[in-house]
């Protein structure tokens, strides 16, 4: 199949309109399609949904959320439709890139488990760790040790689900993780996010993760660019969609 042809499907989390077109535009630049091949399934818009919506799709990408938590299925009544369509892409083996919020997700969805930190959480630029799968895996196989990426969460996961082996990780969460009988990859941290919107999106959300402009300034001063986490998603594509 050429590149072109590749019709995606994004299963977003977002509510401020802003973050969902800016979010749908960087998973299409950085896995390099047109926007235009990047469907988008909004969970705040369609709680209720089944198998049916991947009909026609080659892959499906699941991105982040500042407004949701996985363990609040009560107040977000996607959760359960969300865990349960995952588990179908897995038993029909159709390719799936979780990025944040969907890293946890699948991890719930797997029978994980998530937590919550009410203090100090992983937020800015990070540099992550690999671990000796990762060098058998064909996303992460060239990947450097100690590579930079974004992230920002207040809920981890401290270990990968049964059936699935670690790829990545920080001291105190897992960062990536492969589900060992399906094309399926996680990341907590966020592939699709730069160094720029980092800046804008931290920016945005300011008074949900910083405790003041003093604290807003000190994590955005430290960031670095995260060339080798964006380049995962095309790497997805290329050696998963294109040549898989």
């Amino acid at each position: 199949m050429a590149r072109a042809q590749l019709r995606l499907l994004l299963m977003q989390i977002r509510e401020n309109p802003t973050t969902r077109d800016e979010e749908w535009r960087s998973f299409a630049r950085f896995c390099g399609l047109q926007p235009e091949q990047i469907e988008i399934l909004n969970l705040f818009d369609t709680p209720e949904f089944g198998p049916h919506v991947l009909d026609g799709f080659d892959a499906m990408l699941v991105g982040g959320s500042s407004e949701a938590s996985v363990l609040e299925p009560e107040r977000y009544p996607f959760i359960h439709p969300a865990m349960a369509l995952l588990r179908h892409c897995i038993a029909v083996r159709l390719p799936v890139f979780c990025s944040c919020f969907g890293h946890q997700l699948a991890v719930k969805a797997l029978g994980g488990v998530v937590i919550r930190d009410e203090g100090e959480f992983e937020m800015g630029t990070l540099p992550i760790s690999l671990t000796a799968a990762a060098r058998q895996d064909p996303l992460y196989q060239d990947m450097p040790d100690g590579f930079a990426a974004v992230s920002v969460h207040r809920e981890r996961a401290t270990a990968v689900p049964p059936g699935c082996t670690l790829l990545a990780y920080t001291e105190p969460c897992t960062h990536s993780f492969k589900v060992d009988a399906a094309p399926f990859w996680t990341t907590q941290f966020h592939p699709e996010v730069d160094k720029p919107v980092l800046i804008q999106r931290l920016t945005q959300f300011a008074s949900h993760y910083t405790d003041g402009a003093e604290h807003l300034h000190a994590v955005l001063d430290s960031a670095v660019d995260t060339p080798w986490s964006n380049a995962l998603l095309r790497r997805f594509v290329d050696r998963v969609l294109l040549h898989g």
